[in-house]
């Protein structure tokens, strides 16, 4: 404890109250202000919201209802787990759900010829334009004016490894790790201001940071795109996207989630021992294996019933045309 006092004593520093005043507040204010201004504009660029497409719409719901039957089939029986697998696996086989079945055949055009997609991607770089260029011109400002400040200390420890992250532009290894300079503060503000946009702007507003870098990544298009759009923003081929799925539907597992639920809750609450819940498990991959075994064995005898089948059909002309070569001898 006297070792860590006297280090505390040696990297101790007095920060002038005019670096709160003039740089920690007004850094922090001018951010909220930009990110207030920046949701309206963008608000402004996007005018009124388009409606959705039927058939757009109709294609990812489809694509939707097919994870949540992978991903939640334990809830459902065996027999309607089964019934809804084989209709969905039916339906993207024949393009059922696509916006145009016709022509899930026909090669694509050139796509940049396609109105919506050249609309989607002029959206998409307004957005990125509106979050590239204010954060661009805060960090130059701050670079410019204030490089090198040191302007906070976190109230609590940190591991080195937090260095790098919180004493940006400052070149120093003596520096406690909790002190915090101008650059990694703007960065702390980028990225944790979220909740004060949220109770000033409300949910859902275009002053987020982390959705604007994710968009920056996707040409602004992201997930609100749908499947119809890859993550680099090129238009998808949703009848390969179907029978993909398809493959995944197939060779889905299905496990009913109320198995043995007596046993489970006897088990849990002590009335039973695990063992009796390990023999059941035993038990089920034991009658499984021998169901699978007995099922190839009866396609192999019903494959070799029908070629001898076969060759019994052809045994009675081998045997006339021998009966023929003999009568022609004789």
């Amino acid at each position: 404890m006297g070792a860590w006092t006297v280090l505390q004593e040696r990297q101790a520093m007095l920060l002038d109250p005019a670096i709160r005043d003039w740089v920690l507040i007004p850094i922090m204010f001018v951010m909220v202000l930009v990110g207030i201004v920046r949701h309206h504009v963008t608000v402004l660029l996007s005018g009124t919201p388009k409606k959705a497409d039927l058939k757009s719409a109709r294609e990812t719901k489809a694509l939707q209802r097919a994870g949540i039957l992978r991903a939640f089939g334990s809830h459902l029986p065996s027999q309607a787990f089964e019934t809804r697998k084989v209709y969905l696996c039916e339906a993207f086989e024949k393009g059922r759900y696509l916006k145009d079945p016709d022509a899930k055949n026909k090669p694509k055009g050139n796509v940049m010829q396609d109105p919506a997609y050249v609309e989607t991607m002029m959206d998409g770089m307004k957005k990125n334009m509106m979050n590239i260029v204010p954060q661009t011109v805060i960090m130059g400002w701050i670079n410019f004016f204030f490089s090198g400040f040191v302007l906070i200390k976190l109230p609590f420890p940190l591991t080195i490894r937090f260095k790098s992250m919180l004493q940006r532009g400052v070149e120093t290894s003596d520096m406690d790790v909790s002190w915090v300079s101008s650059l990694s503060w703007y960065f702390l503000n980028l990225f944790g201001l979220q909740s004060v946009f949220t109770l000033i702007l409300g949910s859902g507003h275009a002053a987020d940071a982390m959705r604007d870098m994710q968009a920056m990544s996707t040409m602004g298009m992201g997930a609100a795109a749908g499947p119809q759009y890859s993550p680099t923003g090129q238009p998808q081929d949703m009848n390969k996207v179907f029978l993909s799925e398809r493959e995944n539907l197939e060779i889905a597992e299905h496990e009913w989630g109320l198995d043995n639920v007596e046993t489970r809750l006897l088990v849990k609450y002590g009335k039973k021992p695990r063992e009796v819940l390990l023999q059941q498990q035993e038990a089920k991959k034991k009658r499984l294996t021998s169901t699978s075994s007995t099922t190839k064995t009866t396609t192999t005898t019903t494959t070799s019933s029908s070629s001898s089948t076969s060759n019994a059909s052809f045994q009675p002309a081998s045997v006339s045309m021998a009966r023929a070569k003999k009568s022609k001898r004789a």
